[in-house]
């Protein structure tokens, strides 16, 4: 059942993204984006929190083509909850080209995440992302279900994948710094630009990235920032991660942008920020094709 979810449908990505500036170099990995349903095949989660457009395999790798990315990393979206057969699809039909970031609890079967690392599964994505002190979305998975998790994902080689405001950071760096796998922070860390980046979450995390304790993603520019298309706002936030570590920092679209609740982004536009707040070509580099090499193992 799709119809369970009184939320708004989110809109659809624009199609097709513009071509980006200056084309990316030779493995260069979108290691952020979802692909959800086709809702006939996949259903949606009745407990969720938004119900997104579909967004098939086909048209994620056709935009990956469109952007000169020749790899994609996918995130299971808390829209199809705890049920990852879409994200493990689209790694079967691609599976020199696609890794993926899985979701699960911990009463797991070992056979289970086994099988899924044989399919290209490289982590799991856990939330601490709360609003109003209530978690902000449903169909996600909680720390505490990660530290009964721990220990067959270090046996793996698996990351934990982190979504949260990193307001929330000190209250649980001292959870996070000693783990048996590494952390990859989303979103640059999620918190309003308004926020600055003086705030003493983003600067435990510049820390914790500088110390090499944490991976960060460079993505979801227009979730720090209302400024469509070019969310000036968010650039102070990149260029103090690229100047803190840029060894152990990785790049995504975040297609299809779920949960959008401002103007849709354009993923060339997107690529053409990194260019542009990124100017050295061998950071770049480092960033879009050898740093996700080593992470996820391509």
């Amino acid at each position: 059942m799709t119809d369970a979810c009184p939320p708004p449908v989110c809109p659809a990505p624009v199609w097709p993204p513009k071509r980006p500036d200056i084309a990316p170099p030779p493995g260069a990995t979108c290691c952020h984006a979802h692909v959800f349903g086709p809702a006939a095949r996949f259903p949606y989660a009745p407990d969720r929190s938004y119900t997104p457009p579909d967004a098939p395999l086909e048209r994620y790798l056709a935009m990956l083509d469109t952007l000169g990315l020749a790899r994609g990393v996918l995130v299971q979206g808390s829209a199809h909850g705890t049920d990852n057969a879409a994200m493990l699809d689209a790694l079967d039909r691609a599976p020199a080209r696609l890794r993926g970031v899985a979701v699960a609890r911990a009463s797991i079967a070992d056979a289970t995440l086994r099988d899924w690392n044989r399919r290209g599964v490289r982590g799991l994505r856990f939330n601490h992302f709360f609003r109003d002190g209530k978690p902000a979305y449903r169909g996600t998975i909680g720390l505490d279900e990660f530290e009964r998790l721990a220990g067959r994902m270090a046996d793996l080689g698996w990351h934990l994948q982190l979504w949260m405001d990193v307001r929330d950071l000190p209250e649980v760096i001292g959870r996070l710094r000693h783990l048996a796998v590494p952390v990859v922070v989303d979103h640059m860390g999620r918190l309003p630009a308004s926020a600055g980046i003086d705030h003493p979450g983003f600067q435990t995390l510049l820390r914790w990235l500088g110390d090499g304790g944490c991976w960060v993603k460079l993505s979801g520019a227009y979730r720090l920032s209302d400024s469509y298309p070019a969310y000036p706002e968010a650039r102070p936030f990149h260029e103090a991660l690229v100047r803190a570590n840029p060894d152990q920092l990785v790049w995504g679209t975040d297609w299809p942008h779920p949960r959008m609740e401002a103007t849709m982004p354009d993923t060339g536009t997107l690529l053409d920020l990194l260019t542009a707040w990124t100017p050295e070509a061998e950071t770049r580099r480092r960033i879009l094709a050898d740093n996700p090499a080593r992470l996820y193992g391509f």
